[in-house]
């Protein structure tokens, strides 16, 4: 009996249960399952006889369940009583405090970051500090008095989130005050660990450059400041995200080398590797993926040595029981999710898959020639095994949290896991040596520059096929993964026989489902989706097989660009027929870059304005880069569109850029769309007055909902059914009140981004 899995699992299961309750309820909970587990001990000590299957073992396994509950809600209670509410006396304060740096601050846009430790009475509370100096720095140990405003770290632009609890960070400080820096007279040997990694991120950078050097720096440290938005998405679509987070990976290698290097004397062994995963650890910054993956190499190298057998089920319970020891909020951490899920799936399904495949691949000849192409093979199915049993239980969360699947992560692992092991191994022993002596350094960096290479190019390559991560927002996509599922839990239950069936059916029932997801979105006249982008705006219009966007910015967790490429290769293409900039602001026009990384875009219609801007000369750059045609608008313009038409009109305000952008009619029949950009109602008026607009159908609400747009002038002219507000978190007020009570007054139905997502309406 696994007497401590039962124990660890009812404890985890606990604890992440009262992650979703108030803390009130959990003394509550603890008592409840508290009475459970003293009934079954009762019976457990006094009932000789079985009652029905409940039996004497059964009895005992269902009091360490509930013990383990009780444990686990009394645990959460506990914690946040003695670490969190501390912090929760600070909130909406402005004190004056000590603190001490944990690591090395970082430059932001208005100044510096810090992760520092608070001491606010006998509390010590982990802080995330905003300073406003440009020119300072802070290095581990520093001793700091500062002035800070406090605020929750559970809240974030509006929101209720998640990830800086799930890292111990209670509270966001941001400094309204004098900082006064005492810095050390010797290092305090706890800072160690981060001084070695700031040190290896040093070499590295010495070391590699670009591309390859951010690659490097984010597989050998974890950190991705150096990967660009469009490195980021390519590694997500090709699901190889987890490859540049430390975790099992980083320390099975680690482990693997320092075994070979020094033999099988397994006490020697693991006296060595043992500080070296602490110190590891501490390094990459104590993540819960990270100490997953080093306790449970720590326990595979106890347990010889306490003559036990190791269980991988029992010791993955127990680890995650340590983490969520460590800190119980950290049940939210969605990379904590991730890595025992994908090892939970490797342990349940990996070997089968491994077993299947080589029954079926592996040749039973010993020839020479088969001996070494059978070594191979072995190679690449360990390597697809591992993936696929990895994918069973990750991928529901990664719909979940990221509305998406990668497609291909198979096929990508088996091309790149071996490039990103000597970027790992070689990255970290060229950058250890650079320390030394830098020209070792260099020589040991050249063939691990090669790997990189090759992984700058097949990476988008993998990246840009138009199925290679498919989006969770569509009915048909969520349907399939839940058939998905559905197949393979019916297949376990009926005896494992004939994979072949399941995977067919796994396989047709995907085209069928994304061939519907494109008929749903194309067939009718035309499809406008205003995407959820956060505080900007991006509209995409379908039309007979064509494709247009209207504007592409935003300030989302998402880029931008990322969300209307994502949207357009749903369908099934990667080629964007026009792209329509209404202005040259940032919440309209910054996810371009990206969207040009991911699309082919054929045709650009920018505003004829005599204003110059950065962001302008960038996207001209682009377009010159990739062939795109580029049109001033300059007077009105009808296009053809599909089965619809798009009547351009050119800007009618001078001054500020919001007054010199574009509007856009796009008709379908009897179906009318207006956008109208961030135009004010002055300009409204002239567009009333000039322009003959008829009465339309759907309003994209201008300005995100601002009182000075979208007048009554506007809506009397135009006599709109349906309003549509892009809006997200923002500190100007939008939409306001005025704005809602004009289009609530005319019985128009409205719709906001911030509220719904992406708002899809089609027509014909």
């Amino acid at each position: 009996m696994r007497k401590l899995f039962l124990f660890a699992s009812a404890f985890s299961a606990a604890v992440f249960a009262a992650n979703q309750l108030s803390s009130g309820w959990l003394p509550w909970f603890a008592l409840a399952f508290g009475g459970l587990f003293a009934l079954c001990a009762a019976l457990w000590r006094t009932a000789k006889k079985p009652i029905g299957v409940f039996g004497a073992p059964n009895r005992l396994r269902a009091a360490l369940l509930f013990c383990g509950a009780v444990f686990g809600f009394l645990w959460m209670w506990g914690y946040t009583l003695l670490f969190y509410a501390p912090a929760e006396q600070l909130i909406g304060k402005t004190e004056t405090v000590s603190a001490t740096v944990l690591n090395y601050s970082e430059t932001t846009t208005y100044g510096f970051k810090a992760l520092v430790r608070v001491s606010w009475g006998d509390a010590r509370i982990q802080t995330l500090f905003y300073g406003d100096s440009t020119e300072q720095t802070l290095e581990p140990g520093d001793e700091l008095t500062l002035t800070a405003a406090f605020v929750s770290a559970k809240q974030s632009h509006g929101e209720s989130v998640t990830w800086y609890t799930a890292k111990g960070i209670f509270l966001i400080a941001y400094q309204s005050g004098t900082l006064s820096v005492q810095k050390p007279e010797h290092l305090p040997l706890w800072t160690l660990p981060a001084v070695t990694m700031e040190r290896l991120e040093d070499s590295i950078s010495l070391l590699f450059s670009g591309t390859c050097g951010a690659l490097v720096q984010a597989v050998v440290t974890g950190n991705l400041d150096g990967l660009t938005d469009a490195d980021t998405t390519a590694l997500s679509r090709t699901g190889l995200i987890h490859t540049v987070s430390v975790s099992g990976m980083h320390v099975s290698f680690l482990v693997g080398v320092l075994t070979l290097l020094l033999g099988r004397r397994r006490r020697r062994t693991a006296l060595l590797c043992i500080p070296l995963i602490l110190f590891f650890m501490a390094a990459a910054g104590n993540t819960p993926s990270i100490m997953r993956a080093a306790f449970m190499q720590i326990l595979l190298l106890i347990a010889p040595l306490l003559r036990r057998e190791y269980d991988p089920p029992t010791g993955l319970a127990f680890v995650l029981m340590l983490v969520l020891l460590q800190n119980p909020f950290a049940a939210n951490h969605v990379s904590l999710q991730l890595s025992f899920a994908s090892v939970a799936g490797i342990l349940l399904f990996s070997q089968r898959i491994y077993d299947a495949l080589e029954e079926k691949l592996i040749s039973k000849a010993q020839t020479l020639p088969r001996r070494l192409a059978n070594g191979g093979l072995r190679v690449l199915i360990s390597s697809l095994s591992a993936s696929l049993g990895a994918m069973v239980f990750t991928t529901p969360i990664v719909a979940f949290y990221f509305q998406s699947v990668s497609l291909v992560a198979p096929l990508s692992n088996l091309l790149t896991l071996w490039a990103l092991s000597l970027l790992f191994l070689g990255g970290l022993l060229a950058a250890v040596l650079g320390l030394l002596w830098l020209p070792l350094g260099i020589a040991a960096a050249l063939p691990v520059s090669l790997a990189g290479a090759y992984l700058e190019v097949i990476i988008p390559l993998l990246s840009r096929f138009s199925f290679a991560s498919v989006s969770m927002e569509s009915f048909y996509d969520r349907a399939w993964l839940v058939f998905l599922y559905a197949i393979l839990l019916l297949w376990l239950i009926l005896g494992r026989a004939r994979p072949l069936i399941p995977l067919c059916m796994a396989a047709v029932t995907l085209c069928l489902c994304l061939a519907l997801t494109r008929i749903s979105m194309t067939n009718p006249s035309l499809t406008v989706s205003v995407l959820d982008v956060g505080q900007g705006e991006s509209i995409a219009l379908l039309s007979g097989g064509n494709t247009a966007l209207v504007d592409c910015g935003g300030n989302g967790l998402t880029d931008a660009g990322d969300v209307a490429a994502n949207y357009i290769q749903n369908l099934g293409t990667s080629t964007l027929n026009v792209l329509i900039l209404t202005h040259f602001h940032t919440d309209h026009a910054n996810g371009v870059e990206e969207l040009f990384q991911r699309l082919t875009v054929e045709n650009v219609i920018l505003p004829q304005t005599e204003e110059d801007s950065d962001l302008k000369e960038d996207i001209l750059a682009l377009c010159g880069e990739e062939g795109t045609t580029i049109t001033y608008l300059s007077e009105n313009m009808t296009l053809p569109f599909g089965d619809s038409t798009l009547t351009l009109y050119a800007p009618l305000g001078t001054g500020e850029t919001n007054e010199e952008g574009l509007s856009i009619l796009c008709t379908s029949g009897d179906y009318d769309v207006l956008m109208t950009g961030d135009m004010g109602s002055d300009v409204e008026a002239r567009l009333i007055k000039y322009d003959h607009l008829p009465d339309i159908e759907l309003l994209v609400a201008g300005h995100h909902g601002s009182r000075y747009s979208t007048s009554d002038a506007l809506l009397d002219a135009v006599k709109p059914e349906v309003a549509v507000i892009s809006v997200g978190y923002n500190s100007y007020g939008h939409p306001s009140e005025e704005t809602l009570a004009r289009l609530e007054s005319r019985g128009i139905a409205i719709y906001r981004t911030d509220l719904m997502g992406t708002v899809t309406i089609q027509a014909g």
